[in-house]
């Protein structure tokens, strides 16, 4: 699908605005990242961001490495689905999937590739990078096969859609998205939060991890999430970015990847609440430090040219130092009930 087949998504929310009223915030960003991620491909120094897979292929091959040593504690469940939400070019699963061909070619034989992906886009270049390795592509979780289930989320869930809560003297109050003349402004509506919660609230991160932790409870296997977030109490962490600029998220929707900080306390609440044991979280950094990530690094680096050397370095400390990705990205891991804690977690 390309642009001329998607319906310009900035009109869509407008007609929509005038005949119902003011949008949630939750049905905008759902709305607009639906039309920006359907239409192109937005990663790498030519698109919107960079992700963490796409700067050095150690932290896929690290993913891939944890995954198989968690599946062979469970005692290496045969059938079972090897899976990611959100795989962006399929640039994390092939580097796991090319460390696993090597070093666990059990896991291969015991593991089908399923990918979570909506886009059109997307899934082409994940087709032209993984071939015939991907036994299907879904929609959702909701049509994985019913197996023991081995599922990374990298950078996926803070696509997710948000709401945002104020109390306004003695009522609450919702934001929304109105119009003023032909411009998308801010607004706020009535509204209840759920019982309990205020500030940001992410209903759909929270069903999907509870989705993903009910599998997990049922046949097995492990979610890995590591995404950008904070510990809870959050009001406003909604950011557009745009050529690796940030830019005002109603300027151009559809045109701007929307994202807001995973609450990785309500995410562990709601995995906890489906009956899974949680790990984490963990600060990134810490968790592929614990990985190997340096020593994987130096690795690399002994028989690469000097310019690629100098890139896999910068990599490995952006992603581990406090300063980058390392404290503001995190780690959690969801497991069956009474499982042991895996690599990267230990206290």
């Amino acid at each position: 699908m390309g642009d001329r087949d998607q319906p310009d998504a900035r009109a869509v929310i407008a007609a929509e605005i005038a005949a119902r009223g003011p949008m949630r915030l939750d049905r905008f960003m759902a709305l607009a990242n639906a039309a920006y991620y359907g239409t192109r491909d937005p990663l790498g120094r030519g698109g919107d961001f960079i992700t963490a897979p796409e700067t050095t292929q150690a932290y896929g091959e690290l993913i891939g490495a944890w995954m198989v040593e968690v599946w062979r504690t469970q005692g290496a469940p045969t059938p079972a689905v090897f899976a990611e939400a959100g795989p962006g070019r399929g640039t994390l699963m092939a580097d796991a999937l090319r460390l696993i061909d090597r070093l666990a070619p059990d896991f291969a034989a015991a593991c089908s590739v399923h990918l979570i992906e909506t886009s059109p886009t997307l899934r082409a270049l994940q087709a032209a990078r993984l071939g015939d390795r991907v036994a299907a592509w879904h929609e959702s979780l909701a049509t994985l096969p019913e197996a023991p289930l081995f599922l990374i989320a990298s950078e996926f869930l803070d696509a997710l859609p948000v709401r945002q809560f104020r109390r306004r003297g003695e009522a609450w109050a919702e934001r929304a998205v109105a119009l003023d003349g032909d411009n998308l402004v801010w607004t706020e509506i009535p509204a209840t939060p759920p019982p309990g919660r205020a500030g940001e609230v992410s209903e759909a991160v929270e069903a999907w991890i509870a989705e993903a932790a009910q599998r997990v409870v049922r046949f097995g296997g492990a979610v890995l999430v590591l995404d950008y977030g904070h510990l809870g109490g959050a009001e406003d962490t909604l950011q557009a970015v745009r050529a690796h600029q940030p830019v005002d998220p109603l300027a151009a929707p559809g045109e701007a990847d929307l994202s807001a900080q995973v609450d990785f306390a309500a995410l562990a609440r709601a995995a906890r609440g489906a009956g899974a044991s949680v790990f984490g979280p963990v600060p990134q950094g810490a968790f592929l430090r614990a990985l190997g990530l340096p020593e994987r690094t130096a690795i690399l680096c002994r028989n690469a040219p000097p310019a690629t050397a100098r890139q896999l370095q910068a990599a490995a400390r952006r992603l581990m130092d406090p300063d980058a990705m390392g404290l503001l990205f995190k780690a959690l891991a969801v497991l069956p009930p009474g499982a042991a804690t895996p690599p990267g977690f230990t206290p």
